[in-house]
Formats: structure tokens, sequence, C-alpha cells
């Protein structure tokens, strides 16, 4: 043991020595060096624990059991007692400082040991090969495992080295964090304090005070600190707070200022936020460690709490277009769509009833989310328009024909004639004419999905009443088992993949290079593929994108769609590369079968007249289905093109300095935009907007936090809507209420997915947690053991897929993606439309399913211009 690197002062390391002092020595040795108030002591480092693990035959791999690293040698302890006695033979800290520790990438927070109060050359020696063996714990183990498989790896080899500091017997401890952990804000600091040792709140033994210090403000909470980490002879123990202490405040709204700012010196020294551990001692604050926040957010901006509606008088209702909505709007879009939303629904009102005046409604944002303003003339409008247009309505042929041979060929006109345009010739007032025109022309189009909705929606309430109530046999199959096996625009881009990806399996090193993540699809072949090959994949990869390239994941137009943003198809691409989707075909034709031969056995049970009426009610819903499903899908056509369009004026407005993204001419106003755009066409400078758009969105993140109540005013005699609106109001116990979309029960883990970002992430048999599911996450449902969505009824996409896949689905739960988190188990009872979050609370579910179905069923078709005669149609049928 001589080398003389085995044992070093601690201010004789720095940030640079992580391989030799471990993540937290490195971190404490560069501030020590740099001037901040640190405990002074000593490293032990990686050298001694390589030898010492050399020696043993353990190695440094990360494998093997506590215990695998041999006892300190003698002549270590030597070096190890002469260094305690430099510092003065009292008691010390004894930490952990693992090179895979206190990393920008991965904490390890925990993951090792630390001993507090160690007096004593013989017991400190014995820490620190304590501190050696909690490398390997199963702990430590499993979560490098962890870290590894989330692209977090340690740097390089594993080692350990042991930080020897004076223990502060301190007054007050805690923890600080420079940026808020939870709104991820940069102007704010957060700190938690206790009496004693900072052990109690690390540890999460303690209630501690927490602080939340601003530019010009500090938000106390005070905790109930009923006990202490103190020291004792030779260790530290947990006492009870004294009575007096307990409500006390531990620091002052100044000696808080001071830490922060302190804080702020230290994050400005490692030039990122840090999470701090600090002790106050004789009126003077220490740091004891130092850490880069991980997985800090980015920042947000306060949670909405008042919902202030625009229009005094109105009533605002998020359903409809709303549905596909359900985070707050960009600024471009809520203003693009403040005008196209009113004028579609105009147009159809106008067209089935001609006589009718205009409505007074609009189409506002409230904390970023959409809402349907409705004055009240414009509601007593809706209800003298319903026998007009139920004439219409009621004719299935008037409203098939309608899409398919005048509203869905002229949508696709308006796009082609964009598509045609050369985004790069075309001025930049004329870019955003056409995002516009595209904006118009898809809301209007909605409306044609508006009308379809309702016949698909009485169809299948017909069936399924008259099956509930009429046909169904004990034990026999639901009404919603003779649905399935049919084709729709989501079904036929699932095959469509699937058929790339039985093409690419016959070709080896293709669907090789395929399933590696990193892999990004252009033009140039990866190595080891034929060139020949590349260009036939990318041919039917292309032409698959072209055909399914426009399913939307949200329908606000700043989300990419697969057409310019194709990872989300290759995940899909790769599950079934790997075998993990199924095949779609195989279950179809399985699925057509099942219905045939339980059709044909119903069928052969009832008198001719009743075998009559099922049969055509049994047609209609079958043919309505996919309608409704390939007419949604469809509601995207305009965006690939609105998209390439906005990215050329956002190009140019990076260009000129205005903005520092292209994807930030979202975050403008359309009055910005166009104040833009002319001045670019003009030649004029423009003025930069980054720091506008900046604040949008840290306030944008804030807005997304909340849960927008589904109509406004709330109470004030609306309470009656709360059945029929596309989402419940969620409380905060074990079980969320919703909407049977897909009947069975299943317990498993959730998976939360935001959005196509955390598509990669999904594993099989998890449980999908969304806002809302489109047409574009068909393929999750073949990995999927059940569906929650936030948002969505019997009709939406999530029920008729789930449908499809035989999986449960609760719909319109109102706040699942808030109150459930990646990991939690979960169980979702189709049946019952609930989701029990904690088993142990949760009481039987007692509500009626068939009763279930039907108010689901009035959901899907109530609000909203159609909505209105849905629910007239509903009340003169039954």
């Amino acid at each position: 043991m001589g080398d003389p690197c085995v044992v070093l002062p601690l201010a004789d390391v720095g940030r640079e020595d992580i391989r030799l002092a471990g993540g937290k020595g490195a971190n404490l040795g560069e501030l020590l060096r740099a001037g901040f108030p640190v405990p002074d002591g000593f490293v032990v480092t990686t050298a001694a624990f390589d030898d010492s693990s050399a020696g043993s035959g353990s190695g440094g791999s990360g494998s093997g059991g506590s215990g695998s690293v041999r006892p300190v040698s003698d002549a270590l302890a030597g070096v190890v007692a002469a260094a305690y006695a430099s510092l003065g033979g009292g008691p010390v800290a004894v930490r952990s400082s693992a090179t895979a520790e206190d990393l920008p990438t991965a904490s390890f927070a925990g993951q090792q040991d630390t001993y507090l109060g160690v007096v004593g050359t013989d017991a400190v020696v014995d820490a620190v090969a304590r501190c050696w063996a909690s490398l390997f714990t199963e702990r430590a183990v499993a979560y490098r495992a962890a870290a590894e498989r989330a692209g977090r790896d340690a740097p390089g080899h594993l080692s350990m080295a042991v930080v020897v500091q004076l223990l502060v017997e301190a007054e007050v401890a805690g923890v600080l964090f420079t940026a808020h952990p939870v709104t991820g804000r940069r102007d704010e600091s957060v700190i938690t304090a206790a009496w004693g040792l900072g052990e109690s709140v690390v540890g999460g033994t303690v209630e501690p005070d927490e602080f939340v210090v601003g530019a010009d403000r500090i938000r106390v909470t005070m905790g109930s600190k009923q006990s202490m980490t103190v020291a004792t002879d030779g260790g530290v123990t947990q006492r009870p707070t004294p009575d007096d202490r307990r409500r006390a405040r531990t620091l002052t709204d100044d000696q808080a200022r001071a830490l922060a700012s302190l804080g702020a010196r230290i994050a400005a020294h490692f030039g990122s936020p840090q999470d701090i551990e600090w002790v106050l001692a004789g009126g003077e604050f220490q740091i004891v460690q130092a850490r880069p926040i991980t997985a800090l957010p980015e920042p947000s901006g306060p949670v909405p709490t008042t919902w202030p509606v625009p229009r005094p008088g109105s009533l605002y209702f998020r359903a409809s277009i709303v549905e596909h909505l359900p985070d707050p709007l960009s600024p471009l879009f809520a203003d693009m769509a403040a005008t196209a939303v009113p004028a579609g629904l105009q147009g159809l009102v106008a067209e089935l009833s001609p006589r009718t005046a205009t409505l007074d409604v609009e189409f506002p944002t409230i904390n970023g989310y959409a809402f349907y303003d409705y004055s009240r003339r414009a509601w007593n409008q809706m209800w003298s328009f319903t026998p007009a247009g139920l004439a219409h309505l009621s004719r299935s042929g008037f409203v098939h024909d309608r899409w398919c041979d005048r509203e869905l060929p002229r949508f696709r006109r308006t796009v082609a004639a964009w598509d045609a345009k050369e985004a790069a010739a075309l001025a930049s007032v004329e870019l955003l004419t056409g995002a516009q025109e595209l904006v118009d022309a898809t809301c209007l189009y909605y409306t044609t999905v508006q009308s379809i909705i309702p016949v698909a929606a009485m169809a299948e309430i017909a069936w399924t009443t008259l099956h509930s109530r009429v046909l169904a046999r004990p034990h026999g199959p639901d009404a919603a088992a003779f649905l399935v096996g049919f084709d729709s625009e989501p079904i036929r881009a699932e095959k469509s993949l699937f058929d790339l990806a039985a093409w690419c399996r016959e070709h080896s090193e293709l669907a090789s290079s395929l399933t590696t993540p990193a892999l990004q699809i252009g033009d140039a072949a990866p190595e080891g593929v034929a060139a020949e090959v590349w260009a036939e994949f990318r041919r039917q990869w292309d032409a698959h994108l072209a055909a399914h390239g426009h399913l939307l994941f949200n329908l606000d137009l700043m989300n990419p769609v697969p057409a310019d943003d194709p990872e989300p198809v290759l995940v899909g691409l790769r599950y079934a590369l790997e075998g993990q989707s199924g095949d779609p075909h195989a279950r179809q034709r399985a699925q057509a079968v099942l219905r045939e031969r339980i059709t044909a056995e119903l069928m052969g049970c009832l008198d001719p007249v009743l075998r009559r009426l099922a049969r055509r009610s049994l047609a209609l819903a079958q043919r309505w289905a996919p309608i409704r499903e390939d007419a949604l899908a469809a509601l995207g056509l305009a965006w690939p093109t609105a998209r390439r369009l906005l990215r050329e004026l956002g190009g140019r407005l990076v260009g000129a300095g205005a903005l520092a993204s292209a994807e930030d001419v979202y975050w403008l106003t359309r009055a910005e935009a166009e104040g833009l755009a002319s001045d670019l066409d003009r030649g004029a400078p423009v003025a930069p907007h980054s720091e506008i758009v900046e604040a949008r969105q840290v306030a944008w993140r804030g807005q997304r936090r909340a849960t927008p109540p589904q109509y406004l005013p709330q109470g004030g005699g609306l309470r009656w809507l709360e059945s029929m609106m596309p989402a419940r109001e969620s409380g905060d116990g074990p079980v969320l209420s919703g909407t049977t979309g897909s009947g069975g029960t299943v317990t498993g883990r959730a998976r939360v997915v935001a959005g196509p970002e955390d598509f990669a992430a999904f594993a099989p048999g998890e449980i999908l947690v969304a806002a809302i599911t489109t047409p574009a996450y068909t393929p999750l449902f073949a990995r999927a053991a059940g569906v929650v969505t936030d948002i969505g009824g019997v009709l939406s996409h999530g029920s008729i897929v789930a449908r499809e896949y035989g999986i449960p689905a609760v719909l319109g739960t109102g706040a699942a993606t808030r109150r459930i988190a990646t990991g939690d188990e979960i169980t979702v009872d189709g049946v019952g439309a609930r989701v029990v979050l904690d088993e142990a609370e949760a009481t039987p579910a007692t509500a009626d399913a068939a009763g279930r179905v039907a108010a689901a069923l009035a959901t899907a078709v109530a609000l909203g211009a159609v909505g209105a005669l849905s629910a007239s149609v509903w009340r003169r049928r039954h």
C-alpha cells in the first residue's frame, strides 16, 4: 500500500477527479477548493478500493454481494489513522463516494452507505470497509442495472472511494434544491429543514419545514418535525423533538434567503442546478454534499385553481372536437381554431336548417384549455334547430353519402391544392394563409364527423339495448362480441405495418438494423444492409407513411404527425419485428369466424319477426362503427401539409433572429405571426420573440398539470350535465369512475403515456393510461393488457379498438393521467366502469353494467351541435 494517492486531503481533489475520489468526493473537494464552506476531511481513494478488491478477487464489475470486498489492510489502516488524527480525532461522517454516484445523469442517492458520528481509529477503518461493501448490496446492484437499461451508464470502471469529514453537530440541517424539483422553475429554490442532523430529512423519517424561495417572496410550509437525529457516543440516534420545537420555524426568512443565495453560487460554479445537503451550526451554513439534480423537469408556471369565463352568462363545455384537445392549446392553434371551429359549426347548421339564424358560439381558451362557448340564445337556437336537423340525420344514407361523396373529397382537394405548392417559393404571409385555410378545412370536415357520430351511436345503442333486454342468453356473448372483426383505418394501418415487418424479416440484416434503437430512417443504407434492399424498404416505408402518416395523436397543430416525425411508427415496426404485437390478420380472421358463429346461433333461436329486427339492428351497428373510425382517422389529412408550411415560416423566423427553433412558431399568437411574416416579406427587421415564447411555454406546462372542469360555470343548476360529458369530475378516493369502453377485468402495472415520445418505453402486458387515445395509438393496443383514459366514451377510438383486441377499457375518468403514475398497480374493471387504485380501500362495484353502457352511449353523443340533436333522437326513440 505504498501508493501516495490512496488517501488524499479533501482539498486536493476536484470535479475532474471522479475516477479517483468518486462523485461525492470530487464535488466536495471542488467546493472546498473554490472557497465554499465545506467541513474539512480526506478521501480514501478508489486506488485503495481497487487494490483491496484485486486482492480479494472480487473486481469492480458490480456483481457479487455485500462483503465481497476484503477488510482494510493494515497498511491502509495506518494511513487512514494518520489522516484521521490530522482532523483532531473527533466524531466524523464516513460517506461512500462511488464513481457512479452524484453524476448529472444518475444520482444513486441512498444506494451506498453513510455512517455518522464515527469516533476512534478502529471505528473509522471499519466504516470504510462497510462503505466498500455497500457497493455490492442487492439494492445498489439493482439500481445500477436499471440505470444502465435507461441509458444512464456509469463512467468506465466501477469503483468506490470513501469521504471522511468532520461531523458538524448541526442545530438545523436539510436539503436545498437550487431549482424547484416539481415545477422545474430555475428562479425558485426549495429548502427542506429539520432540527438536528440531516439524516432524518434525507432518510424521510421526519416531516420537515419547506421553504420555497423566489425572487420576491418566501412560501413556508411548516412540518410536524416529530423526531430529530442527534449525535451520541460513537454514532447517531433518533429522538422525539421537544414539544416547543415541533411547530417552531427552523429557519428565519433571512436565513432561508442566505442559504438559497449560497446554493445559487454553487449552482453557478458547477453550471447546473444542484441538490445540496447542508447543516447550520453556530449561525453558519456548511455544505456536506452537492450533486446535480437529475431528471429536473422543464420550468413550469403555477397550476390554475380558478376558471374565470370570458363571457358571463354563457355556457361552456369541453366536448365534441375538444375531446381531441386534452392539453392546453398552443397560442397559434388557439387563435386559428377560435374562428375555424365556430365557422364549421355554423356551416353545418346552415345546411341542415337554412332558417336558423347565425349562432352566437365561440371557441375560446380558459387557462389554455379549449371550451365551446354557447350564449343562452345560441343554446336555445340549437334546441329549436333540432327538428330540421333530425329530418336529415335520421336518413343514414344522407349522412354516409354526404361524408363519402362530398365532404371527404372536398377536404382532400383543399389539402392537395396546398400540398402541391412549394413552400420555399411562397411568401411568408402565404405560408400562414395556407395553414389557416387547412385548419378551416379541418374544422369544417369535423362537422361531418359530428354528423356521423350520432348515427353510429344510435345504431349501437339500438343493438346494445335490443340485445341486453331481449336477445341475450345466460352466459352468452355480450353485445360487443357481435361488432368486432371489421376493417377500419386504424386496423388497416396496423396490418400495413405488420406486413412491412414480415417483409423485413425476410432480410435478416435489415431486420437487425431496424431493431437498433439509435437507427434513424435516412436515405443511406445502414452498415451491412444491401443498397437495393434498403431502397425497397424505403419505398414500402414511404408508402405506409403516405397512406397512414396523417393519423393524429392530438389535434393541436403543434403536435407532430407520423408523416413528419415517424419515430412512433418505427417503434410499432420494432414491436412487430420482435413478435410482440401479434398477427392482426389472424386476429381479425378469428374474430370474424367467431362473430359469424355466434350470430348464426343467435339468429337460429329467434322467431322470424324478431330475427328480421335483430338482423337489421345488428347490420346497422356493424356498418357504422368502422365508418365512424374511418371518418375520424381522416381528421389529420391536412396536418402534414399545414405543418410543412409552418415549419418553413418558423425556419425563416429562426434565420431572421426572431425565434430560437422553427417549432417555436406555434407559440406565437396569430397576430404576432402575421406581423412577423409581413416584416419578412418586406425585408424589415423582425423583433426577437424567444423570451416571449419561453414564458408561454413555462405557463403552458403549469396549465397542463391542471384538470379542467368539463363545463362552466360549475354548479348553477348544470350538474345534470355531468353524466353526459366525455370525462368525469374526479375526486381523490381509491376508485376512479368512468365509462365502459370494453368489458373484462385486469390487474397490472400502469404505463402513463403522454404522447408518442413514450411509445418506446411501453412494455407488453402494461395497462395503457392516456389522456385520450386516437387512431395513432393503435400499435400500443396490441401490447396493452387494458386501457384507461381521461377523456372518451363508448364510441371513442379507445372503446372500439379495445373491443377489437379484447382488452378491458375504462374511458372518461377525468384525471387518470394525474392520479396514476407509471409503475402503479391498478385494476381496470371494464364492466363496472371503474379503475381501482387502492384495492385495500376500494368497495365493490354496485353499478348496473347495462345502465352504465346506456349512460356512456348518451355521453358519446351529447352536447355540441350534433350533441343536442342526438339527445333528442334518444328521447324520441326511447
